[in-house]
């Protein structure tokens, strides 16, 4: 099976279950009038009740924001009538990865939606060994197209692996013609974005997921200690709401900044589209094969 083996492959399936899951469960929360972070925190019990670690953190990004959109503590957002909602869900089983999105649609936008699933659809109709990455592009785009939208060009699908939840090959949601070809047992996860705007995403405000990029010494007891703690997520992003059950808030923001100033932890802010348009997305994990496994698919769906 090329790259990995056949029980690694079982561990990439397994995690994929767990994502899809608890991806079905919080999207059947989100309706007008549900708390945001009521339907993060469910999710992440979902998780945990089916024994899965994060990849990430559950997010849920609303209408312009393309993604990375994290419940913050005590957060107040409420879905409201018109909302699109982005629930992105990623999860790890001895460390192996199943990332998987879903868009919910609180207004009457069902051809956005319904142009990033088919482009998914589509995409995974197509793979196989020896595929370019430019032809998964060009479907997507074309999808994405034929519903008159655009794709997200600056947001791309990727390779996942053993403790890497965004790895090579990146997988273009445009025709980008490159040449390079998927390989028998590469696990990559596909993720069109489709907007009624530009296409174009840009980094907005202040973020709240995190993950460690270095290691270093630090003097600071406090930040020493929150520390610590970052490094039991070996490496994958984290959020500030997981690190409030043991921190007060005044102590954590003081250590974040300074990890972040001594660039131990990496940042990422929300991603906005670049004229406001709304965007939906769709994501699947797949296992490249004669005939393709989607680990993130639920078996009834």
């Amino acid at each position: 099976m090329g790259m990995y083996t056949k029980k690694e492959h079982e561990k990439f399936i397994e995690a994929g279950k767990i994502a899809a899951q608890a991806r079905d469960y919080g999207a059947s929360l989100i309706k007008v009038g549900v708390s945001l972070l009521e339907v993060t925190e469910a999710v992440e019990k979902k998780v945990n009740e089916l024994e899965g670690d994060f990849a990430f953190p559950p997010q849920i990004s609303l209408n312009d924001i393309a993604a990375h959109y994290c419940a913050e503590p005590g957060d107040k957002t409420f879905f409201k009538k018109g909302d699109m909602a982005k629930l992105d869900v990623g999860v790890t089983v001895d460390g192996y990865v199943g990332d998987c999105a879903v868009t919910i649609d609180l207004g009457d936008n069902e051809q956005l939606v319904k142009a990033s699933r088919e482009a998914l659809d589509n995409a995974i109709k197509i793979i196989k060994p020896g595929i370019t990455l430019g032809e998964i592009g060009k479907t997507i785009q074309e999808t994405i197209a034929k519903h008159g939208f655009s794709p997200v060009r600056n947001l791309c699908g990727h390779g996942v692996g053993k403790y890497l939840y965004h790895g090579k090959p990146t997988i273009p949601n445009i025709n980008t013609a490159d040449p390079t070809k998927l390989e028998k047992g590469q696990v990559i996860a596909i993720e069109p974005f489709a907007t009624s705007g530009a296409g174009m995403i840009y980094d907005s405000g202040v973020g709240n997921i995190y993950s460690q990029i270095a290691k270093k010494p630090v003097r600071n007891i406090i930040t020493r200690q929150v520390l610590k703690e970052i490094e039991k997520f070996n490496n994958m992003p984290f959020t500030t709401r997981w690190l409030t059950r043991k921190f007060p808030m005044f102590k954590l923001k003081f250590a974040l900044r300074e990890l972040l100033n001594y660039e131990i932890i990496k940042e990422y802010p929300p991603l906005v589209e670049k004229n406001h348009g709304l965007v939906s997305q769709a994501e699947h994990t797949v296992i490249v094969d004669d005939k393709v496994i989607v680990t993130t698919k639920v078996e009834s769906s």
